[in-house]
């Protein structure tokens, strides 16, 4: 390990690194709210400041990715296809099996210019966070109970919503619901057995309701589906945790570019098309772990230097005052004043690393973990 390996790893580049996130992003949080009377006034204008607005925070966690780990991401797909990428509206279906598997698809849409537009069907839990979560309440994303009774009327409401948005958009779906654990998967092919569906070897059954749903009421909006399947090189198991000290990955997406239009309308109907989806993408999994690659040619899209530079921007801004005001508090030699110092130090550090534990497998949320009616499953 070198001398800038070893520095990635210490405590106080770390505290460094949360310092700026937090404060930068309530930073944005504060100015999104001031943009509400905008809403009333030009309601477009609103929507595209705010797609900047959240690229300044979400960009932050894509160059600790690519520029702090020096993480890879290679891109299977067919040539015929990349053009589109970018340039029009699309549902990206995503397996849900890593901690950073919802980073390197933030990587993916910055690379192709849609991060800070880019939606989600996210657990109502997470509109309560600070930073990530209030940023997504002011950049519409689709918020929901799990609950499907109770939830059906609100994504629909907050899907017809986004039918006039004036940026190009990716909205992710995490289609299995919650992520991979053996406990989950043993329960969901329990599932599958019963509803006399073929077995997932690398996949959760899917929760058909909420693709139809999104599917149904972003027709005309969205012409396109990409099927997008997500591995690791060398049977890593990545980490936030491991990002923050700058071990680099090598990430693998295999994506096909699926027409809307080819998706049938009718849920029964399109609820098989995806039962049937998850197959095949099964079959691209247990391919990769026997050979090492997804099939199809690779197209990397080139790294761009926008987050590394929002960045450092940030890290300029909040650093300077923080410096002066330390080195004030310390010359003042008040015992009170460095005690307090250093407390709100390890309570912004404390924060984060509660921040990061939300995305760890073993503190993920119990949300397929119990069997429910065969009626629900879907």
């Amino acid at each position: 390990m070198g001398f800038f390996g070893l520095l990635k790893t210490q405590f106080l580049c770390h505290l460094v690194i949360c310092y700026v996130f937090l404060v930068s992003g309530l930073i944005i949080n504060v100015l999104q709210l001031c943009m509400l009377p905008l809403w009333w006034i030009n309601k477009q204008l609103a929507r595209r400041v705010n797609c900047r607005l959240a690229y300044c925070v979400s960009s932050q966690m894509v160059a600790l990715l690519e520029w702090w780990s020096g993480t890879e991401c290679t891109l299977y797909t067919d040539p015929e296809s990349y053009p589109f990428y970018g340039k029009e509206n699309a549902i990206v279906i995503l397996n849900h099996n890593f901690e950073i598997d919802f980073l390197c698809g933030w990587t993916f849409c910055e690379r192709f210019g849609v991060l800070g537009s880019s939606k989600v069907l996210a657990k109502k839990e997470l509109a309560y966070m600070p930073v990530i979560g209030w940023m997504w309440y002011f950049l519409e994303i689709v918020f929901c109970k799990r609950k499907w009774e109770e939830d059906r009327k609100t994504v629909v409401e907050s899907l017809q919503r986004i039918q006039d948005y004036p940026e190009n958009f990716w909205f992710l779906l995490y289609c299995e619901g919650t992520r991979f654990t053996e406990k989950k998967h043993k329960i969901s092919m329990e599932v599958a057995e019963k509803k006399g569906l073929p077995k997932l070897k690398h996949h959760l059954l899917p929760r058909t309701k909420g693709f139809c749903v999104t599917a149904q009421n972003l027709r005309g909006t969205v012409t396109a589906v990409y099927d997008s399947t997500l591995n690791f090189r060398n049977n890593q198991t990545p980490t936030l945790l491991g990002v923050l000290n700058g071990k680099k990955y090598h990430a693998d997406l295999y994506v096909r570019r699926i027409p809307l239009d080819t998706v049938p309308e009718n849920e029964p109907e399109c609820a098989a098309w995806l039962h049937q989806l998850y197959q095949e993408k099964d079959v691209f999994q247990e391919q990769y772990s026997q050979t090492g690659r997804f099939p199809g040619p690779i197209v990397t899209p080139p790294r761009r230097a926008w987050p590394l530079l929002n960045w450092l921007f940030w890290i300029c801004l909040l650093l300077c005052p923080l410096c002066l005001l330390l080195l004030q508090l310390f010359h003042s030699g008040s015992a009170v004043t460095v005690v307090t110092t250093a407390v709100l130090c390890v309570a912004a550090s404390a924060a984060v690393r509660w921040m990061i534990g939300q995305t760890e497998i073993n503190k993920g949320s119990s949300y397929g973990n119990k069997e429910v009616p065969l009626n629900n499953n879907d």
